[in-house]
């Protein structure tokens, strides 16, 4: 796979403005690129991110615990607890897993540094997964150790893991956070490639099945170098609260890049709207990245005795990444909120994390954008029947390409083929188009996950649980739009003959087995699920159905 990263705009072929050049028909960033290291020269994110530490009065604070760490202790805490996991009774080498379900809190940037300082491959899922989830993230990441919070360690049990489980709450783990490093370590650095996978992480890709996305020690350096780059300068650290997953990729690498940046991070470990307002004053919050549901909460008239009586005056910025907000909630964000900057940004998993972002204050007045590519980042706009590249002002398929392109999925190359192309670049399944400026604006899905409050849902899954209830005969799962959630899980179901089967029913059979994200929130009864001459489903028919308000059919 060849993978060019050139900056290319100096070119007279390049438009200035909005980085397209009408050669190659490739869009070009317009961000200055941060100087990468040699790709050859062994390094682990770890490494790269100390390189960078300085001097600060940064901290990283859990909200829940009220524990802060300073981030000058942070280097011999992460070297510490690098001893412990090569040591017994762990023993963790270099090309071995760890399996980490928690929810957030400051022990998440230390225990994913010190993995990848040692060559571990980080692998962060969500608590709230079902049994069955859990046993399928842990078939694809094959973890050496699971360290999970107490609440969990039943269920990763049931899901057939028999190593060693670590509680992340326990007394065992805070004693390797403070084995001493000189009479603990072994002397013996371990080297890591740029090219070993630092991650994985779960996606459903485009197909539906839940995918394991590796990501490389490179990937993600290339990640963080451009964010810090594009860095203003402050007179103090920036203070960064954190309600954002850290198991998905948009949190996963906040987390880890706000050590980078000596940015303060305070993590909150169930996400409660009250508990977040009351942080913001109490912590002095400077920048707030939110799931678009967050938003939407933040300007919902019923909230809004909730929103004034917190203290803003500190906050600067809200981002807002996973799925688009519509201009109404961005127009009232404005009206609430008239001297805080909302900034949207667009990527994916496979692209470890956001492609375009938002930067600087007149960028965060085009209304409905998710900003300019990322430093390093090439995307071309692909019309999905000719295959054709497009000029801007024109809707295609988003390919993109750079250094931050996943390595693959695990045990799925069939699957990789079908997304990133010999020249490196990737097919996102996202209707999109570029203006003259270069903007970036996300039209539609070309793919048929469903968006639930940022959450991939893959409908094959559902339909799949669906179509194993003995009174089930056919079912279709559709996106179904919703003001707060962005888009909600629909059935439609073909019941056996004679049978009495509900809604309710239905629903309850599905959220057995699912994490709370991936429930249906609306069933229709229908006599046959519309497919094409090959049987495929016809999902387009079924949302024009449900839009219409069909009523259920017996």
């Amino acid at each position: 796979m060849t993978i060019s990263t050139s900056h290319s705009n100096k070119s007279s072929s390049v438009n200035p403005h909005n980085g397209f050049c009408y050669k190659t028909l490739i869009f070009h960033s317009l961000r200055p690129p941060p100087s990468l290291p040699p790709p050859s020269s062994p390094l682990s994110v770890t490494d790269f991110i100390f390189s960078l530490l300085q001097t600060t009065t940064a901290s990283l604070i859990d909200a829940t615990t009220r524990r802060t760490i300073p981030y000058s202790d942070v280097p011999s805490i992460v070297r510490n607890l690098a001893v412990s996991l090569r040591q017994a009774p762990l023993s963790l080498s270099p090309g071995d897993s760890a399996f980490v379900i928690s929810y957030n809190g400051s022990h998440i940037p230390i225990l994913c540094l010190s993995l990848f300082s040692v060559g571990v491959v980080v692998s962060p899922a969500n608590p709230a997964s079902s049994v069955l989830e859990i046993s399928n993230m842990i078939r694809l990441c094959k973890p050496a150790v699971v360290f999970a919070t107490a609440e969990v360690v039943e269920k990763v049990i049931e899901a057939g893991f028999k190593k060693r489980i670590v509680v992340i709450e326990s007394d065992e783990f805070e004693s390797m956070m403070r084995v001493v490093e000189s009479n603990g370590g072994d002397g013996i650095k371990v080297r890591v490639s740029q090219s070993d996978t630092a991650a994985i992480l779960y996606s459903s890709g485009t197909t539906g099945k839940i995918k394991g996305v590796k990501l490389t020690h490179r990937n993600l350096i290339s990640s963080f170098a451009g964010a810090i780059a594009g860095r203003q300068p402050r007179s103090s650290p920036a203070v960064y609260l954190c309600p954002v997953p850290y198991f998905h990729v948009y949190g996963f690498s906040l987390c880890i890049r706000t050590v980078a940046c000596g940015d303060s991070l305070v993590s909150i470990g169930r996400f409660d709207l009250r508990s977040m307002l009351r942080c913001i004053g109490e912590f002095k919050v400077t920048h707030l990245p939110l799931a678009p549901p967050v938003v939407v909460a933040l300007v919902d008239g019923s909230n809004e005795g909730l929103v004034n009586g917190s203290d803003w005056r500190s906050v600067e910025s809200v981002f807002s990444g996973g799925a688009p907000l519509t201009v109404s909630v961005i127009d009232k964000f404005k009206r609430r909120f008239p001297n805080v900057a909302l900034v949207q940004a667009y990527g994916l998993t496979e692209t470890t994390g956001g492609v375009s972002r938002i930067a600087g204050p007149y960028e965060s007045t085009i209304v409905g954008t998710v900003g300019r590519l990322i430093a390093n980042c090439e995307a071309k706009i692909v019309d999905p029947d000719t295959g054709a590249a497009l000029p801007p002002m024109n809707r295609g398929e988003l390919w993109v390409r750079g250094p931050f392109i996943m390595k693959g999925y695990v045990d799925d190359k069939e699957v990789l083929d079908t997304m990133v192309d010999s020249d490196g670049w990737l097919r996102t399944g996202d209707l999109c188009y570029f203006d003259n400026e270069g903007f970036l604006f996300i039209v539609d899905r070309l793919k048929e996950l469903i968006k639930y409050k940022g959450y991939q849902v893959p409908p094959a899954e559902l339909e799949h649980i669906l179509q194993s209830h003995p009174d089930i005969i056919e079912a279709a799962v559709i996106p179904y739009p919703d003001e707060a959630a962005g888009q909600v899980p629909m059935g439609f179901v073909v019941r056996r003959k004679g049978s009495t089967i509900d809604e309710t029913q239905v629903k309850d059979y599905v959220s057995k087995q699912v994490a709370p994200y991936k429930k249906l929130r609306r069933v229709c009864f229908i006599d046959s699920i519309p497919k094409n001459a090959p049987g495929k489903i016809l999902r387009k028919e079924l949302i024009k159905m449900a839009l219409l308000g069909i009523t259920s059919r017996l």
